[in-house]
């Protein structure tokens, strides 16, 4: 019979945890599309399209892809304090209070999720590996290194899911169909993977998001009058 291959099983581990069957609710956040469309800043697939390649290109090569390398980096060395300081550093960067609960609200998710497949560290150290209130980036970061998960694929997998949630999120909205988000995907590949390379590259004081209209359409969303997501 055929053993399990170390690899193999890192690459189910991936799927599983980027699936949107994945029960943790990312289906209900919009990060402030929804509020992008009901502003006209994005009507159609063009739009669309140059919209998440500058959140891609502006936020996740610079915000949550090199902090999960560094998360993945701490808790290979079982560094608590690190892990500590960079959710606080992530927590930081969220400039609106939705943008803040999506994190907050989909961490708690996944945390009871892995808590019930019996993936989460032990918390018997005075410096536990993980913070009590952990946010989704940093237990994203946690399942992929406990799942032997390759840091690269790792911040692969977390901008594809990132991508297919907000095209999801689109097909909801707009009229835009999934042909459509098809191509969307064929445009955006080559710049997930530059993402990915960029996010490898830069030093600590290189980071930060630069998304002042993702900001500014999330406060907005707090108070429109009709929405589908919580974002």
């Amino acid at each position: 019979m055929p053993t399990e291959q170390p690899y193999d099983l890192a690459l189910l581990g991936l799927m599983q945890l980027v699936s949107p069957a994945l029960p943790i609710g990312a289906f209900a956040f919009s990060q402030g599309l929804e509020s992008a469309f009901e502003l006209g800043w994005v009507s159609d697939e063009q739009s669309l399209a140059e919209w998440l390649s500058g959140v891609l290109d502006d936020g996740l090569s610079r915000c949550e892809l090199p902090v999960i390398e560094r998360l993945h980096r701490a808790f290979e060395q079982q560094d608590g304090t690190a892990v500590a300081a960079w959710d606080d550093w992530l927590a930081s960067t969220r400039e609106t209070a939705e943008l803040a609960a999506e994190d907050s609200r989909l961490g708690a998710s996944l945390k009871r999720l892995l808590g019930s497949l019996d993936l989460l560290p032990q918390q018997d150290s005075l410096t536990p590996l993980l913070p009590p209130q952990a946010g989704y980036v940093t237990l994203f970061a946690w399942a992929a290194y406990q799942r032997g998960i390759p840091v690269r694929q790792a911040l692969l997998g977390f901008g594809w899911a990132w991508l297919e949630n907000q095209l999801a999120v689109a097909c909801k909205t707009l009229p835009l169909g999934h042909t459509a988000a098809q191509r969307i995907i064929e445009r955006l590949r080559s710049e997930l993977v530059k993402a990915v390379d960029q996010a490898l590259q830069l030093d600590d004081d290189e980071l930060g998001p630069a998304l002042p209209g993702v900001a500014l359409a999330s406060a907005l969303h707090e108070t429109q009058y009709s929405r589908l997501f919580r974002s």
